[in-house]
């Protein structure tokens, strides 16, 4: 057993020095220098790498960083510019997509034919290159652009990259299929000539081949005019004499198919014009050689032998030579009405129309007709009318006269005013026609329009109110004009002052002036509403607000009312003060209650009440009725002589010593405590033997006072 253990004991020491030797060589290798340790990595490389990195597979620190992560892709990028740009740029699949690690989806080490660069076709993101998959293009198979001997970043994203063969143009039409092929489907024109061009395809140009008109080898630099005489300089017939603007009269409908607008030329055709063929009036193929003017053609139609002049269009039209559409009212300042319309147009004019100016004046042609022989003017038509010459009366606007006809006057026939002939001649005064009815006698003068109107002559237009400065109210409106206006209406001025017109109503016999309307009004003279008597000496304050006037007025003669209070109020007075207190009851009553007296003794006096003042009755102080020349002392010894023990030893000033709370309380400190000190010392003197008191009554004092 113990031959065992011994020989247990010697193989395990052998097998602990082994693997103490291995471990050393281990931790050594980590340490050795950057020589020696490539030996180390080549024995622990994982696999070969892939062809293209097979020259950077003898240095491991070419693509991996010790102990660095991050360092790694930093190394990758080093090497891969075109990937280093693309994420710098954001452009492209890796500067889209987000960012990861390279080794995420590029793992190494799996062999010289591996393909670390390979990926989910059907999940890819086509969105994150820089050709995005539309139309037919998303269910094109990759391998279909993406060829295997060319990287997918270097794959051709335009048109002729992959349909150069599909192109039947033959590169004329430059590389940018896009312009006219779409996605969806390559036959399908995208194309639109009228939208992408300054020229705009129409009639027969749309149906027209690209090829037709694109005939050179550079669609970009081989200008096409678009002038029509471009293309179809063989069709002019006109052999260039109208210029290369065939539009005008051609349209791309068909060559044959003339558009020419004639309106838009100087001579549009209008009528029977329009009928006249192109040669009727065009001889060669110059068409500006063409006249204008209608004796060119009509001379030979012109009745008017040249005299109305070669402007035929002023009167006649394309439509019917017969036709006239000369508007004299329009087309002249002299319009044609009524007879004048039926007039033919050389019974006026008979001479050259240009020429030979008529005169617009009625008496021109109808000097014979007029009765008036000149009197009225030459303004015929001011009375008389193109429908009847003997239609007199009914034209004529008398507005525009002096006196237009209002009313009454409208009906009134021409002669009963207008005596003569000479129509200027007639009055335009009223009392020239109205004499009779005038009821006024000529006091309110001539004017009769200034009351009187045409409807009516009883209807009264005057407004005292606006027309004068004396506006009528109450019993003034139903006042007769006679009433007030007793003489000449403009002569004798009215006053405008009440006592005017009712002095005799005047019950306060002038003693409250002229100005009645301060208390009376228009609509009824005993009516007193408007007098203010806070205007007056006696403002109305209180209770005597509502007094009527008569209680204090006992006359019409308002000014003899007193104003003191005594002279209405005497009985109150009487039972109470019986003139004690005076006549000014104001000075402690007041108009709201009499009973109810605000007087302020000490404001209004100069003798404040206090302490036992305050309750005393006016009469224990006020005993008998006041008297002007004579006003009450306001001494204490006035009021309070009886009470005065000193028996005016002390004077009268009593205020020094006492107060008025109460007449036994004496001041400290006051004269009195001195005086009585003072006196009663000889007192004390004689009471104990001294000498008699001084028959002066004087107060000795002594000898320490």
């Amino acid at each position: 057993m113990s031959v065992l253990f011994v020989r247990f004991h010697a193989n395990f020491s052998q097998i602990l020095r082994s693997a103490l030797a291995v471990a050393v060589l281990l931790f050594a290798c980590l340490f050795v220098a950057q020589a020696q340790a490539g030996v180390l990595e080549g024995v622990l490389e994982p696999g070969a790498t892939i062809e293209g990195h097979a020259k950077a597979e003898k240095e491991c620190s070419n693509c991996h960083s010790n102990f660095n992560r991050t360092g790694q892709d930093t190394l990758c990028i080093d090497c891969h510019k075109e990937i280093a740009r693309d994420l710098k740029e954001k452009h492209g699949f890796h500067g889209k997509m987000t960012r990861e690690a390279c080794k995420s989806c590029h793992t190494e080490h799996k062999g010289r034919t591996a393909r670390i660069a390979e990926f989910n076709q059907q999940q890819f993101n086509h969105k994150l290159t820089e050709f995005k998959l539309e139309g037919a293009h998303i269910k094109t198979a990759c391998k279909s652009c993406h060829v295997a001997t060319v990287k997918y970043r270097d794959t051709a994203t335009t048109c002729n990259g992959c349909h150069k063969k599909d192109d039947k143009h033959k590169q004329r039409y430059g590389p940018k299929c896009d312009t006219c092929h779409s996605v969806a489907n390559w036959k399908e024109i995208l194309f639109n000539h009228d939208r992408d061009t300054k020229y705009a395809l129409h009639g027969k140009h749309v149906s027209t081949k690209c090829d037709d008109c694109h005939t050179g080898n550079d669609l970009y630099h081989d200008k096409i005019g678009t002038d029509c005489v471009s293309c179809h300089k063989k069709d002019d017939k006109h052999k260039g004499t109208l210029g290369p603007d065939c539009a005008k009269c051609h349209t791309e409908k068909s060559w044959k198919d003339e558009k020419f607008d004639h309106d838009k030329t100087r001579f549009p055709l209008e009528g029977k014009h329009d009928d006249v063929e192109c040669k009727g009036c065009h001889k060669s193929t110059n068409f500006k050689e063409a006249p204008r003017d209608c004796l060119s053609c009509h001379r030979k139609d012109d009745k008017h032998k040249g005299n109305f002049g070669p402007k035929c269009e002023s009167c006649h039209n394309a439509v019917a030579w017969k036709v006239i559409l000369f508007d004299h009212t329009r087309d002249t300042k002299y319009p044609l009405r009524w007879k004048h319309m039926q007039v033919k147009c050389t019974d006026c004019h008979a001479g050259d129309l240009y020429k030979d100016k008529l005169k617009e004046d009625c008496l021109s042609c109808h000097k014979k007709d007029d009765k008036h022989n000149g009197t009225l003017g030459t303004r015929c038509e001011d009375c008389h009318s193109e429908k009847d010459w003997k239609d007199v009366g009914k034209k004529f606007d008398h507005s525009k006269t002096k006196f237009p006809l209002l009313g009454k006057h409208e009906p009134v026939k021409c002669d009963d005013c207008h005596k003569s002939k000479v129509y200027n001649e007639a009055p335009k005064d009223c009392l020239s026609c109205h004499r009779k009815d005038d009821t006024h006698k000529g006091r309110f003068g001539v004017k009769c329009e200034t009351c009187h109107n045409a409807n009516s002559w009883k209807e009264i237009l005057f407004n005292h109110d606006k027309d004068t400065k004396y506006p009528l109210r109450g019993k003034h409106i139903k006042t007769k004009c006679d009433d007030c206006h007793t003489g000449n209406l403009y002569n004798d001025k009215l006053k405008q002052d009440c006592i005017a017109c009712h002095r005799k109503d005047d019950k306060h016999e002038g003693q409250e002036g002229t100005k009645c309307e301060r208390c009376h009004v228009e609509k009824d003279w005993k009516t007193i509403v408007r007098f203010d008597h806070g205007l007056t000496r006696f403002p109305l304050l209180g209770k005597h607000e509502k007094a009527e006037c008569k209680s204090c007025h006992e006359t019409p003669r308002f000014k003899d009312a007193k104003v003191d209070c005594v002279s209405c109020h005497a009985k109150e007075d009487d039972k109470t003060h019986k003139r004690r207190l005076g006549t000014m009851c104001e000075l402690c009553h007041n108009a709201r209650d009499w009973k109810h007296w605000d007087f302020d003794h000490d404001k209004r006096t100069k003798f404040m009440l206090d302490g036992g003042h305050k309750g005393l009755d006016c009469y224990a102080c006020h005993k008998r009725p006041a008297d002007k020349r004579a006003s009450l002392s306001s001494t204490c010894v006035s009021c309070h002589g009886s009470d005065d023990v000193h028996e005016g030893k002390f004077g009268k000033v009593c205020e020094q010593c006492h107060v008025t709370s109460k007449w036994k309380v004496i001041k400290e400190g006051s004269g009195a405590n001195r005086r009585s000190s003072m006196l009663w010392i000889p007192l004390a003197r004689l009471a104990l033997g001294g000498g008699a008191i001084s028959s002066s009554r004087q107060p000795v004092a002594s000898a320490g006072s």
